[in-house]
């Protein structure tokens, strides 16, 4: 069993998973229920024995709920939880096979591609200290080239020149110095590749990106690589030859099976949007005639295939997959009845209250709140939000979900947006540090007419 296995972000409990997307995730425990445990399940399957593990697959997940109510960011912050491949994608961008546009293969290599680059910075970091070692030399090379003995050595013939001695002694200097960073904005010239120029992109049902071929590495043998010399401080050279070294000591087949394993056996694919892609049965023609088409071709995908990437084959059977969709015109049932099947949890995400709306001003590591008082605070003017404040905040948010269109927790945006426009406006030129305090009183009076009128649209999204 692989390291990555036993790290302690695959080791949460489905409670301390919860617990953390409580933190910024308002409501909807069920959702975090199910996410939770489709993520510890993850790393239950890997404990058993191998021969029972291949057969135990994922049960994928379908979040039902309307906009903004936390579907997208609950997927977020299970990326940073799960320290596996996971990536997020619009279901309504993709396209039949055969249409212009990307084929809904192009998801698994998006997730290699991330896996590989993820599995590659891990090891970039357990290397990281023999590159700065390597690093180091070669800059003070650079500073102070070795010298070059006119005869060779005679076998056992230790003995060094004065010249040698005094050229050793000074470089020991400049790594002194190096190491204090007194040497930093020195400027030094050095060789580095050019950049190469883009590759013209075919446009058709598939292009050369889709199918994984990178033209580069497949006429890079046969066409010398080109340089060119570069003025650089030190500081900045030694960002470049530490990644330089960094890549020479990576072992990059190790790196590239360890991503395709964990692919294979922890990936997580966050299909947003799915109920773009759900026309209403017995609907022909029109603009949206691939909708069906795009649900065929995710089939064989979400019920386990072989994928070509560029790293190479990719079973895709035991990668999970969690769907969401404000369902809003269409509904689940409207997708074909296989994919159906491919999702057996199905979570009802509900619709957010007052007390919600209040909690999501507040409560999280990222609060609404927080962050207007911060950006403020950069013009040097302290915003106070009282609680009657808060509260008179969400209500109005309520009022106009009810009264227009449900948009969910992204109302308050536009809601604490209008209610702070002219301190934004006006922040910049006062002159003196003040203090504002936004109370039930302020909040009526800066949205008076939005409260009035019931014509919420007009001011307000």
């Amino acid at each position: 069993m692989t390291s990555f296995n036993n790290q302690e972000s695959n080791e949460l409990t489905p409670r301390e998973i919860v617990r953390e997307l409580d933190k910024y995730v308002i409501g909807q425990r069920n959702a975090k229920k199910s996410v939770a445990i489709a993520l510890r399940n993850r790393w239950r399957r890997l404990q058993v024995s191998p021969s029972l593990r291949e057969e135990i697959m994922p049960n994928n997940i379908i979040m039902i709920g309307p906009t903004g109510v936390g579907k997208t960011e609950i997927a977020r912050r299970l990326a940073r939880l799960s320290n596996a491949p996971f990536i997020k994608v619009e279901a309504s961008k993709f396209t039949e096979v055969g249409y212009v546009g990307r084929d809904v293969e192009s998801i698994i290599r998006d997730l290699t591609e991330y896996s590989v680059n993820m599995v590659k910075a891990e090891r970039r970091v357990e290397v990281n200290d023999k590159a700065k070692a390597l690093c180091e030399e070669r800059i003070l090379d650079l500073l102070l080239p070795p010298i070059r003995r006119k005869t060779p050595i005679a076998v056992g013939d230790a003995a060094t020149t004065p010249q040698e001695d005094e050229t050793s002694n000074t470089r020991e200097k400049f790594r002194k110095k190096l190491r204090e960073g007194s040497l930093d904005d020195r400027v030094i010239e050095m060789e580095l590749p050019a950049t190469n120029t883009p590759l013209m992109q075919v446009i058709g049902p598939m292009n050369m990106e889709e199918m994984g071929i990178n033209m580069q590495e497949l006429f890079g043998n046969l066409m010398p690589k080109k340089t060119k010399q570069r003025k650089l401080t030190i500081a900045e050279a030694r960002v470049i030859l530490t990644n330089e070294e960094a890549q020479k000591l990576i072992d990059h087949d190790a790196a590239i099976k360890d991503a395709i394993h964990r692919v294979e056996n922890s990936g997580i694919v966050f299909l947003d949007e799915i109920d773009k892609i759900a026309g209403n049965k017995g609907q022909m023609g029109g603009p949206d005639v691939s909708r069906e088409g795009v649900q065929r071709d995710l089939l064989p995908i979400v019920e386990g295939s072989n994928v070509t990437t560029k790293y190479g084959m990719v079973k895709t059977d035991h990668v999970l997959f969690i769907a969401s969709g404000a369902f809003h015109v269409s509904k689940p049932s409207d997708l074909i009845p296989e994919l159906q099947g491919r999702f057996p949890i199905r979570v009802e995400l509900r619709s957010l209250t007052e007390d919600d709306f209040v909690k999501i001003l507040t409560v999280p590591e990222n609060a609404l709140i927080k962050q207007y008082t911060a950006l403020i605070k950069t013009e040097g003017i302290t915003v106070h939000f009282t609680d009657d404040g808060i509260r008179e905040v969400a209500k109005i948010a309520s009022e106009a979900n009810e009264l227009v269109e449900n948009i969910g927790a992204r109302r308050l945006h536009t809601i604490m947006t209008t209610l702070l426009e002219e301190i934004l406006y006006d922040a910049p030129d006062k002159i003196q540090s003040i203090n504002i305090t936004v109370d039930s009183e302020l909040v009526k009076a800066k949205l008076a007419d939005i409260v009035k009128d019931r014509d919420l649209s007009r001011y307000i999204l």
